[in-house]
């Protein structure tokens, strides 16, 4: 029997991120007053409308799962013999893990490098400053410029997308968000009141997003960078994007510079993403809000915008980032972009038709009939889930026409925001994360539309609201039809096995905390610090439906906590985890999960773990990243698994005279964020 992994005992300081982290990558948003402040009704009340728990039998069935205490099976009405068997109690099995998890689990450390399982090696794809464009110098850490960033991998790489190139044997186009910038690991002797112009124009061009052709070495899982090649490009916060949907060209999105409100210059604070089944990348633009000084108006407050002057100081080098002189150009940030990365010539499409808020991610999957659906968090304490439903159909094929038709799939459809049940007492719920009778956290819940875009304009379904202003203002729309307040929804990614759709609750350490919403059966523990992951499955199996019912797949902390959950796998057997974040597929339908500010002392990570067959809820840990680190990005392919390495060194006091890293390069030299492959030494498949 394979013992519990062993914890780390816990940072003295409360563990997780440090207040750097929060200070530049979302402004200390944790610190500040929880901006949704709605009186929504919460997950344990009943859902008024028409969905009758009858109405979700179907769905429930397909979500049914053994309890934690004893594997029995804990059935919502008819589960057939494909569930009854998934359901089955643990049985030993192999002793080394479902397929594709078979690997030694690496175990909990603070080590400053990245830690990977016996028998795996690593190699760094590309830094933070290597030149990707023709003309652009090698990185010198000493004579930074704008202009040679602006050629340059950028910095803090969060989502990772891998992309086939036809014709060109063992390459692939690598595309990476570059969400934020620590210029005080950045610049020496950094004045963090006094920023220069140039400090200030090279962290515009750090920013943004980096497509770069990768090339396999054939006898292992190593990726290294093709240098200019014609396809590698730098999109950042100097870039031209184009508005597209419902609300291009309206009053809420003109500003001086661009009165027709339909190009904007950059994007900002991309987090997670998705890949879409017609080749496309998408990038959500997440803690926008922190770039924006003196906003005022009760929409910027719903949204975090500051009343005075912003950490990076960019208002005092271009006036649109001053909410006095320029209003608008906050509602042209937050939307999800859309990034065509075969064309180096295209310009990139936000896309309003998903709704406007902080977008962790953005990830599509196809309803019978073609039509994409996608499923959207907003990274906030109380904040909502989404779905985008299309109205149009994919054209299948690589032509110009089917590519161009494609490019237009998320500008009509209908937008909608999830409210969710539990199914259990209101009693039996009592924030300390103890089971209800029933033997999980479960229920069902409803899609509620809040505004729909066609071709010949937009309607809203949220009394009091234009369609435009739902689009521009989605969280006050969410508020106002009494949206589900969840524990910081942040990667949401659907199964492209099952179906089901996996949504990462990071933590929310306020739940229940002074006069904020207490537990409930989908965030069933106050002052929640650890994170759960919540499943759901649409009605009737159809993604574009308006019900679904939903489970909590992993309560995350301490497996001796008996506030943890596993999906009913022994707890034994499991690795600890702690604030997943980022989630994504293996080819085995196995859930593989980042986190993002560990709380229980060891650094982040990257686990695996089963999500169907006898060892479902099995989870194990791939990898750790360095002092500082945060895991972001994962893909998991046949031969390799890459993680974007982010605020490497970003501890509490750190700058570029005293580092709190020395990872990747060692010693004397700058800490910079990467991206790392991991491939099997004997150069076999992951987990085999």
């Amino acid at each position: 029997m394979r013992k519990l992994l062993p914890l780390l005992s816990t940072n003295p300081h409360g563990g997780g991120r440090s207040a750097l982290t929060c200070r530049y990558r979302c402004g200390d948003a944790c610190f500040h007053e929880v901006p949704n402040t709605s009186d929504n009704e919460y997950v344990g009340d009943v859902i008024a409308g028409a969905f009758s728990r009858r109405s979700m039998m179907r769905a429930a069935a397909v979500v049914t799962v053994a309890t934690a205490a004893g594997g029995a099976v804990v059935a919502q009405g008819a589960a057939g013999p494909a569930v009854a068997a998934e359901a089955a109690a643990y049985r030993p099995g192999r002793k080394d893990g479902a397929r594709g998890l078979r690997f030694e689990p690496v175990a909990p450390n603070t080590a400053d490098q990245v830690t990977v399982p016996a028998g795996y090696s690593q190699n760094v794809v590309i830094r933070w400053g290597e030149p990707i464009l023709r003309g652009a110098p090698a990185f010198d850490a000493e004579k930074q410029t704008a202009a040679a960033q602006a050629g340059q991998f950028g910095y803090n790489n969060d989502f990772l997308s891998l992309l086939p190139l036809r014709g060109e044997h063992g390459r692939q186009v690598l595309v990476a968000n570059h969400e934020y910038t620590d210029e005080v690991l950045m610049f020496r002797g950094y004045d963090p009141e006094n920023p220069t112009r140039e400090q200030v124009e090279i962290a515009w061009a750090a920013h943004g997003l980096s497509v770069v052709v990768v090339q396999e070495e054939h006898r292992s899982g190593k990726l290294t960078p093709v240098r200019r090649h014609p396809l590698n490009r730098r999109l950042h916060t100097s870039s031209a994007f184009e508005l597209t949907g419902p609300v291009a060209g309206h009053a809420l999105v003109r500003t001086s510079a661009d009165p027709a409100g339909r190009t904007v210059l950059g994007t900002l604070n991309n987090c997670a993403g998705g890949t879409t089944p017609w080749g496309t990348t998408l990038h959500g633009e997440e803690n926008f809000n922190q770039y924006f000084a003196n906003g005022s108006s009760a929409t910027d407050k719903r949204y975090g915008v500051g009343t005075g002057a912003t950490e990076r100081k960019w208002e005092r080098f271009d006036k649109r980032f001053d909410l006095k002189q320029e209003p608008n150009e906050v509602h042209r940030f937050g939307w999800v972009v859309e990034l065509d990365p075969y064309d180096p010539e295209s310009t990139p499409r936000k896309r309003t038709a998903l709704g406007r808020f902080k977008h962790e991610a953005a990830q599509p999957r196809l309803t019978e009939d073609g039509r994409p659906v996608v499923y959207m968090g907003d990274d906030e304490r109380f904040d909502y889930f989404y779905k985008f439903v299309s109205s149009k159909r994919m054209k299948k094929g690589s032509s110009r026409a089917a590519r161009a038709y494609n490019l237009t799939l998320l500008d009509e459809g209908t937008l909608y925001v999830a409210k969710l049940s539990g199914d259990s007492p209101a009693a039996e719920i009592d924030g300390t994360g103890k089971l209800p009778n029933d033997g999980e956290f479960d229920g069902s819940g409803v899609w509620i539309p809040l505004a729909t875009a066609g071709p010949d304009g937009a309607v809203s379904h949220v009394p009091g609201m234009t369609a435009e202003e739902v689009f521009v203002f989605t969280r006050v729309a969410g508020d106002k039809v009494g949206a589900t307040k969840m524990d910081r929804p942040e990667d949401v990614e659907p199964s492209p096995r099952t179906g089901r759709v996996y949504v990462a609750l990071t933590n929310n350490s306020n739940r229940g905390k002074g006069t904020n919403p207490g537990a409930d059966e989908a965030n069933p523990r106050n002052l929640n610090k650890h994170g759960q992951i919540l499943e759901l499955a649409e009605h009737w199996d159809d993604p574009a439906s308006d019900g679904f019912a939903w489970r909590l797949f992993l309560v995350a902390g301490d497996p001796n906590d008996p506030a943890t959950y596993f999906a009913g796998f022994p707890k034994d057997r499991v690795s600890p985890i702690s604030c997943p974040d980022n989630v994504a597929f293996d080819p085995y339908g196995n859930l593989w999960i980042s986190t993002d500010g560990n709380q229980l002392g060891s650094h982040d990570g990257l686990f695996g773990v089963a999500t169907h067959g006898e060892r479902r809820g099995e989870l194990k840990q791939f990898l750790t990243v360095p002092k500082g680190a945060e895991t972001c990005g994962p893909i998991i392919q046949d031969r390799r698994v890459l993680v974007a390495v982010q605020h490497p060194g970003e501890i509490d006091g750190a700058t570029v005279e005293n580092p709190a890293s020395v990872w990747p390069d060692g010693p004397g030299t700058l800490v910079r964020p990467s991206v790392v492959a991991v491939y099997r030494t004997d150069g076999r498949d992951i987990g085999v």
